[in-house]
């Protein structure tokens, strides 16, 4: 098994169950990581132990086990605050996911500062995620959604994003990490342009989360969201990190429990955040598994985590552009663990269901990015994504079993 220096891939592997199980009579080499990471022990343990000893509802309990659980959910919130590198544990709410926290962001920002006219910048790399949202606070204030074109090596087009700025804009989202084609978009600079214009910033980190330091106040964003079940935690809980005076400027997403300051017939006032964005019982134990695999994630040395993840990355390339009718989508200069390709006279489906057979998990599809497909001019591509637990034994894996595809389509 290969390792860089300072890596230990066996002992990182030791900490996932799920790697001891065959697929189809071969072992599992799980390079889907993208769309939802597996999880550590201590994950899966600290879920359990909720269950087990502390599971209460939080927050408005006096007894001992709602203290208790009140008391993990709240450290769990410091603890992301840490992995964020916020300035404070009350600019973390809790969401469901990536996809709620752009949604929530849309609603209780978008909603209150977007007027007629006004402009949202939003990448051709995204996710769905995070063009429907700003495409339905465009149609509901009538503002205008304008699409930040990517070069033909698939980075953001920096001088067509300075250009597209204007004093109309309000709002500029872009991704962190691309989740088709790994590019990493020089965030800081995204935002210091929109910040000169008056808009702000929102950054979605779903893939740079597990892979990348990161640190919003030093990518000097305004909103940056992530998602659990990619950093290795439970799914069903993610992260909005918003600045401060942003969050405390913004009325509530949704009304319920937990979310108010005083309730009557004739007028109702709100907790102050993080708490006002997060009405209703929370995924109390999803939030504390999140934290132990962010904490873990943390107990990683960063440095060799991306040497380990880059090695892969680049010889995963070398593997694939070697065969014969096999193209890369797109070469970013700068690259996190995610590659897609495709394959002449192969359905990118086809070759997933070919490599599940020899045990080989990849992606196959649109990635939920429709438009970034059809800016490179294909339906679909297969995506092989590597993470903390991958060896260069099992891009060994993937390339052989590119190679049943080439038997069986010939």
């Amino acid at each position: 098994m290969t390792t860089t220096a300072a890596f230990d891939v066996a002992r990182i592997r030791a900490d996932f169950p799920i790697l001891g199980r065959a697929v189809n009579g071969r072992p599992l080499v799980y390079l889907d990581s993208a769309a939802s990471a597996q999880k550590p022990q201590v994950v899966i343990d600290a879920v359990s132990r909720h269950y087990q000893t502390s599971n209460a509802n939080v927050h408005r309990g006096v007894h001992f086990l709602s203290q208790e659980a009140s008391e993990g959910y709240e450290a769990a919130r410091v603890t992301a605050a840490a992995f964020l590198g916020a300035a404070a544990p009350g600019e973390v709410v809790f969401a469901h996911g990536t996809t709620s926290a752009i949604n929530l962001i849309a609603r209780a920002y978008g909603d209150s500062h977007l007027k007629q006219g006004d402009h949202i910048l939003v990448s051709e790399l995204e996710h769905h995620s995070n063009i429907v949202p700003w495409q339905q606070l465009a149609i509901r204030k009538g503002g205008r959604v304008i699409k930040i074109p990517v070069t033909d090596a698939g980075e953001i087009d920096l001088a067509a994003y300075e250009t597209l700025l204007s004093d109309r804009t309000r709002i500029v989202a872009v991704s962190h990490v691309s989740n088709v084609l790994g590019t990493i978009s020089p965030i800081q600079q995204m935002a210091d342009l929109a910040h000169a214009r008056g808009a702000v910033l929102v950054v979605d980190g779903a893939q740079s989360a597990p892979h990348l330091a990161v640190d919003v106040q030093a990518l000097h964003c305004d909103f940056f969201v992530c998602s659990g079940h990619k950093v290795y935690g439970p799914t069903g809980v993610g992260l909005l990190w918003g600045r401060g005076e942003l969050l405390d400027s913004m009325p509530p997403y949704e009304g319920g429990g937990g979310m108010i300051d005083l309730v009557t017939f004739e007028k109702t006032t709100y907790a102050k955040p993080p708490a006002r964005f997060e009405a209703g019982t929370p995924p109390v134990e999803g939030v504390i598994g999140l934290a132990a695999a962010l904490t873990w994630l943390m107990g990683l040395d960063a440095t060799a985590l991306q040497a380990h993840e880059n090695d892969l990355l680049e010889y995963a390339k070398g593997r694939l552009s070697e065969l014969p009718g096999v193209s890369l989508l797109g070469h970013p200069e700068h690259q996190a663990s995610v590659l897609s390709f495709v394959m002449d006279g192969v359905h990118p489906h086809d070759i997933g269901t070919i490599l599940d057979t020899e045990g080989v998990a990849i992606r196959a599809g649109h990635h939920c990015a429709q438009p970034l497909m059809q800016r490179f001019g294909v339906p679909s591509t297969a995506r092989a994504s590597f993470c903390a637990f991958n060896t260069r034994d099992e891009v060994d894996a993937l390339i052989a079993g590119m190679g049943k595809v080439r038997e069986v389509f010939g």
